[in-house]
């Protein structure tokens, strides 16, 4: 590697809009990073994600491609 082409890596403490705080290393040149979402609050991560169905959508996939995974490979 070349010798001072390279951001400075350093230590970052990020704090998120829920109140969770976590430190990090990033090329920042702040010594604090302010985010709206974390894992702790993301419904994804959290458990609390909802599966939004519009007029059955999910349903009509999982019965279209639910003979896909019965399927059995005969020899």
């Amino acid at each position: 590697m070349k010798k001072s082409i390279h951001p400075n890596y350093k230590a970052v403490v990020v704090t998120c809009s829920c109140g969770n705080k976590f430190t990090t290393q990033s090329t920042l040149t702040k010594d604090a990073l302010h985010i709206e979402v974390c894992s702790q609050c993301h419904p994804f991560y959290s458990g609390k994600q909802r599966l939004v169905d519009s007029a059955g959508r999910v349903d009509k996939f999982r019965q279209k491609y639910a003979s896909f995974s019965k399927r059995t490979v005969s020899k």
